[in-house]
């Protein structure tokens, strides 16, 4: 929703595509009518809207994705993260499309690192989201001969319009978090306007074609640094309580096993402490080498103009005389 909104206010011919079924995704396409960018609604898993959206159109940038449905079985991320890209492929080479770029995700690589990982690093994909992403890609690559195909793998993103990361905000503006392990583990957090530059210029850049590119942000910070650098920018003091990771891992593991039978929901999951022990650390020299692709917003600034926006939708209650960094295109 973000990248469609900052195209149709550059000027660019966009259609933005994805699902309504859910208050979060109806909010985000009410928002960009009320901004006049042209939506078409539907499921992938449709032919007859798949074609719809790709017709008459140059360049595909695909992202939509199965992700954080924790609930939901294996075949419901092939479903959605491979079928429905099969669909939708089949629908871009019986159009003409000349270029797809598909969102791929960090997640391909497995596990925590500690050498930094590039396109070349072996992939080690470690739950359903990652594997069929990772399937995904070598679905991509199949079509390499019909259109101009790029793939980029993007990592934890955040900024304005996110909300996955609005529960970290809360908890450090109500003085609830809780530490999970030491905080060391390290990521690489991309805003999300630095992450629409990147896509808009793999789109068009001729030396792209046929390429996978790591995305990345511009430093390499800690899980603790990351809580450290919210709280600021929510003028609150960082949280000063932790706990170990092995029980909340233990528990979850057996939550996992014991649930599911009984149709009950885990109330924690593996995947959901992935936050406090997965690192991260990228070389994306070849991003900036080929693309000159570059992150402009350090995690500091980009802090501030996340808390800026939520507290400007009501989601984070607004403090009086508080003033945040703004970036460009961010409202």
């Amino acid at each position: 929703s973000r990248f469609v909104l900052h195209a149709h206010r550059q000027g660019l011919d966009v259609v933005g595509a994805g699902r309504e079924g859910s208050l979060l995704e109806t909010e985000r396409a009410d928002e960009l009518r009320s901004a006049q960018a042209r939506i078409v609604t539907g499921v992938l898993q449709d032919p007859e809207y798949a074609a719809q959206i790709v017709a008459g159109r140059d360049t595909v940038i695909h992202l939509a994705a199965a992700q954080h449905e924790s609930a939901m079985p294996e075949s419901y991320f092939r479903s959605t993260n491979v079928e429905a890209s099969r669909v939708l492929l089949e629908a871009c080479a019986r159009a003409g499309v000349r270029r797809v770029v598909f969102g791929s995700t960090i997640g391909v690589y497995g596990a925590a690192h500690e050498a930094p990982l590039d396109e070349h690093s072996t992939t080690a994909p470690d739950n359903m989201y990652t594997r069929t992403k990772l399937e995904a890609e070598t679905l991509v690559r199949q079509y390499a001969h019909q259109f101009e195909i790029t793939i980029v793998r993007i990592p934890e993103t955040y900024g304005p319009g996110d909300y996955r990361l609005l529960k970290l905000f809360r908890a450090l503006e109500r003085g609830r978090f809780l530490m999970i392990g030491d905080g060391q583990n390290r990521r690489q957090c991309l805003h999300v306007q630095d992450l629409i530059r990147g896509l808009l210029i793999t789109a068009s850049h001729p030396a792209a074609v046929g390429e996978t590119f790591v995305f990345a942000g511009r430093e390499v910070i800690t899980t603790s640094q990351m809580v450290q650098t919210i709280s600021r920018a929510l003028h609150r003091e960082p949280p000063a309580l932790g706990a170990p990771l092995w029980p909340f891992m233990l528990g979850a593991r057996v939550m996992e096993t014991l649930l599911p039978p009984l149709h009950i929901e885990p109330p924690l999951h593996t995947r959901r402490l992935d936050f406090f022990r997965k690192s991260f650390v990228f070389n994306t020299a070849k991003a900036q080498r080929v693309l000159g692709f570059t992150p402009e917003i350090d995690f500091r600034d980009g802090a501030a103009d996340t808390a800026r926006w939520y507290r400007l939708r009501g989601l984070l209650p607004t403090h009086a005389g508080a003033e945040f960094a703004h970036t460009p295109g961010s409202a």
